[in-house]
């Protein structure tokens, strides 16, 4: 979030011509964008340092457990037939739901050495009518190594050069020098007050509104959904209680994940932001074809049991 402060130190230093003040639109809707619609990696916590998680949670429900009664198999012609049991999981409490998916990040960040994956941003200024679609491999290195390659582009260059690509280098740079641990979603940073359940993509979820403990740029006010029984996080949507930029009215986003292996990876973010003075920009992030890469070659279950000790 430090490039917020370089654009406001060149504020200073342009005039008011139109060459300067279109460039001066530019860098507004790229520093918009960034930190919410390109995350490389789940909002992960470090590991230790948060105490009190399940304090941090309010209003929430006892434990429940789903009972599943025996399925009676026919037999066909009186032939025995094998069958392979299917785990069930439990249906796990909200508290305990929060610690699994507060104990998959610290976990994660250990584990994860390394992924590639193929991302493809889709970019609008609906106020100009200018669109690019700009697909790139993604590859990143645990823990500050992040690289974009080439692989097609369709639409307006402008879009391209001023708002995709510089946003994509704005994202490098986020990585290599920003501490990912100020904007976790972790007790350290955020309250949590369970809101009840309710089906996402086909997934029970427990849902809970997030409450930033400071207002600071890289945090949100919003909601998270866990999944009910592995403790999976599945989205995180809200809004910045910091706008990044005087220039800018508000940021709306929903950050999609999905499990890849034992890894949680962000697959889909859409943004849509108001300015004012470039006015209305959307984008959409899609990542897809992940190949991570663990730390060992046994990866540690990520279980209730491996919950750090609080």
């Amino acid at each position: 979030m430090y490039l917020f402060f370089q654009v406001a130190n060149q504020i200073k230093k342009l005039s008011l011509s139109f060459m300067q003040r279109t460039f001066l639109k530019v860098l507004c809707l790229c520093f918009l964008l960034t930190g919410f619609v390109t995350a490389q990696a789940p909002l992960l916590a470090k590991p230790g340092g948060d105490a009190d998680w399940l304090s941090a949670v309010s209003s929430l429900e006892a434990p429940s457990f789903d009972d599943q009664a025996p399925v009676a198999v026919p037999v066909i012609q009186q032939v025995p037939v094998a069958l392979a049991a299917t785990a069930v999981l439990p249906r796990m409490a909200p508290e305990l739901a929060l610690q699994v998916c507060r104990g998959r990040s610290v976990i994660q960040a250990e584990q994860l050495a390394a992924y590639s994956a193929t991302t493809l941003i889709r970019a609008q200024l609906l106020d100009t009518s200018q669109y690019g679609e700009y697909e790139v491999q993604q590859h990143y290195l645990a823990p500050r190594t992040l690289a974009f390659k080439a692989v097609r582009f369709t639409g307006d260059s402008f879009v391209k050069t001023n708002v995709i690509t510089r946003l994509l280098q704005s994202e490098v740079d986020h990585l290599q020098k920003d501490d990912p641990a100020l904007n976790a979603i972790s007790p350290a940073n955020y309250k949590f007050s369970y809101k009840g359940t309710n089906e996402l993509q086909g997934r029970m979820v427990h849902v809970y509104q997030v409450k930033p403990r400071e207002k600071r740029v890289g945090l949100f006010k919003g909601r998270i959904y866990v999944d009910v029984y592995t403790g999976s996080l599945v989205r995180a949507e809200g809004r910045p209680v910091k706008s990044p930029s005087i220039f800018i009215k508000k940021v709306d986003f929903v950050q999609d994940y999905a499990d890849i292996g034992p890894f949680t990876l962000p697959v889909h973010v859409h943004s849509e932001a108001t300015a004012r003075i470039v006015g209305r920009a959307i984008v959409d992030v899609y990542q897809r074809d992940y190949q991570p890469v663990a730390n060992s070659a046994t990866t540690t279950a990520i279980t209730a049991e491996r919950v750090p000790a609080l």
